[in-house]
């Protein structure tokens, strides 16, 4: 397989680790990175002498902050298919995850938003610490949350994936262990450990020496609120419902919502209710493939990120401007066909 010197692969003692590596973007995924975990896995999967794999980011800011999204503007900007082409092979990458054979453990501190909650939520032990910031924060480019991430958020308790989903606002390791996107607490300074005893002692071994009952999570105690408020018909209600309840997170909330692309979060909100009736990861991804095509025809993705990450001005000017001028055609148009939708390998 091609080397990747943003993807480090080694393997020990039956495990196989694969360390994202570029630390000064957070371990902000590429194309050729998703490649490359692609064909390590493949090649694993068939080799005997890896008997787990454990998934991790170099530096201590985080596991992966997500895809790199400026190349995405510039090639939105040119009219091209490059982002297309990302989609579909990192699309393909979270089902493989999702149903490969093997252990797959993934480590999720720090920074663990986007593209990373793609390649670590979907493995079968995911463990988080007190300095997870977890998100999938696409609505405040004009973008709809993907890799997965709407089959995780339309099966959380509660409304609380829709409250992750139309704010985009992160939240704790905690938090992720009781939506589902994570399954074991690992304080910080215990973790190096954790993975060294994964190799040494094996996955049950290292989290019953390590894994510790997670704090409280913070979104859990404030369902009542959540519940009630995230119930409404369309995110112009949602929105109207946290403004006239007296909880001050409901209040912070709402000023989220509003500052986000109008036409991002009505998909959402959709996306989120719909992948709640598919069966499958790849159902929802499929779905998700969808909606992602569309945003980067879309005025509010090339928006969203020049106004976030090019002139840093952070006023983005969204079309529609308004929620209440986001119409049922507007949103509708998202689940269009992705002509040609993607299609996974029969297993």
């Amino acid at each position: 397989m091609d080397e990747n010197e943003d993807v480090l692969v080694t393997a020990a003692n039956g495990l196989g680790r694969i360390t994202l590596n570029r630390p000064k973007a957070i371990n902000s995924l590429t194309h050729p990175m998703v490649t490359a975990i692609a064909q390590t896995l493949r090649a694993w999967e068939n080799d005997d002498s890896v008997t787990a794999v454990l998934v991790s980011g170099a530096g201590d800011r985080g596991l992966c902050a997500g895809g790199d999204v400026v190349a995405i503007y510039h090639d939105a900007k040119s009219g091209g298919t490059e982002s297309r082409d990302f989609w579909h092979d990192e699309y393909l990458l979270n089902s493989y995850i999702g149903r490969y054979p093997k252990p797959y453990v993934a480590l999720m501190n720090g920074i663990t938003m986007g593209g990373g909650v793609g390649i670590s939520a979907h493995g079968g032990v995911r463990v988080v610490t007190e300095t997870t910031k977890m998100a999938m924060p696409e609505v405040g480019i004009g973008f709809i949350p993907d890799v997965g991430g709407t089959f995780i958020l339309s099966r959380t308790p509660g409304l609380l994936g829709v409250h992750a989903a139309l704010t985009g606002a992160p939240f704790t390791g905690p938090d992720a262990i009781a939506m589902g996107f994570a399954d074991h607490f690992v304080p910080q300074d215990r973790l190096a450990a954790f993975a060294e005893a994964v190799e040494t002692d094996g996955i049950d071994a290292a989290v019953a020496a390590f894994a510790q009952e997670p704090p409280a999570s913070p979104l859990m105690a404030q369902r009542g609120w959540i519940d009630h408020c995230y119930a409404g018909r369309t995110v112009d209600d949602i929105v109207s419902a946290l403004r006239s309840d007296d909880a001050a997170p409901a209040q912070d909330a709402a000023d989220l919502i509003v500052s986000r692309s109008p036409i991002a979060t009505s998909v959402t909100l959709e996306a989120v209710r719909r992948a709640a009736h598919l069966a499958t990861l790849e159902d929802v991804l499929r779905q998700e493939f969808r909606t992602s095509c569309a945003a980067l025809r879309s005025h509010d993705l090339v928006e969203g990120i020049r106004a976030l990450l090019i002139d840093k001005d952070r006023d983005p000017k969204w079309a529609p401007a308004s929620l209440s001028a986001v119409t049922a055609d507007h949103i509708e148009a998202y689940f269009a066909s992705a002509d040609p939708d993607l299609q996974f390998e029969e297993n």
